[in-house]
């Protein structure tokens, strides 16, 4: 039915193209517009937000066919450096969530003597995963992470754009830590303070999110809370591109302390 679609509006759009560029721009912001208009200025607020979240899909499926099939902003951002430049030579990294493996790749690459495996659970990303360049260092793991993981303690967790996806969170980085042993985790999600228009989709009662299976976007005190709740402590913590990265490692409890976690 997708394919089916998709060559509907390859016809589709040869016929369009013939209308000049400047007429098919002002016929467009004229329905916009139109569709602005229709209702209070709050019911027309929500229409013309979820107008923009499909109009955000069209932009990163036009931006990964613009890079050859991966995503800009690996490139424009370039956070794979902040997972690289916190990662010693020769560690055991596990990229939990890792999609396609663009990170687990860029690690792999790019980090000395290290040893990197990527875990999925959606099978047609850790397929694609599976069918890329990959060097000899890199292997990938199906499966949820909640429920099945590699055997044996390694030094680097990475999670990126991951823990917003998970329900239980707490729950989830106790479960890392017991697991694997971390040493480091690596943590890179998106941070509900960046820009305005976050909380005023929330205060119109609408999706706030940037996407539509995230349980959370945090606010930094939010992210804190969680993490410290979960037994860890930031070494590092930054904001950046409308994002929280942080450095994090089990909280080492000094003789007489208790964790009240």
């Amino acid at each position: 039915m997708r394919s089916l679609a998709l060559k509907l509006v390859a016809l589709l759009s040869w016929i369009y193209r013939i209308i000049p560029q400047k007429l098919r721009h002002n016929l467009v912001f004229g329905l916009f517009m139109l569709e602005s208009r229709v209702g209070d200025p709050a019911q027309s607020l929500c229409r013309l937000y979820y107008l923009r979240d499909d109009l955000d899909r069209l932009l990163s499926e036009r931006a990964m066919a613009y890079e050859g099939g991966e995503h800009p902003k690996h490139r424009l951002m370039q956070y794979h450096d902040f997972f690289v430049e916190n990662i010693p030579p020769k560690s055991r990294v596990i990229d939990v969530g890792c999609g396609y493996g663009a990170v687990a790749r860029t690690i792999a690459q790019r980090v000395a003597g290290c040893h990197v495996t990527g875990v999925e659970m959606d099978e047609e990303r850790y397929n694609q995963a599976l069918e890329a360049d990959n060097p000899d260092n890199l292997d990938f793991h199906y499966g949820d992470a909640l429920e099945t993981l590699p055997k044996g303690a390694v030094d680097i967790v990475v999670l990126s754009n991951v823990l917003e996806h998970i329900e239980f969170r707490v729950k989830f980085l106790r479960r890392m830590q017991e697991c694997l042993a971390p040493k480091l985790i690596l943590i890179r999600v998106p941070h509900f303070e960046r820009d305005w228009h976050v909380p005023m989709r929330k205060e119109l009662g609408i999706i706030y999110f940037n996407d539509r299976t995230h349980f959370i976007e945090h606010q930094k005190d939010e992210f804190i809370a969680e993490v410290t709740a979960a037994g860890l402590e930031i070494k590092s913590l930054q904001t950046v591109w409308g994002e929280i990265w942080a450095i994090c490692e089990e909280k080492v409890l000094r003789p007489g302390m208790k964790d009240i976690a």
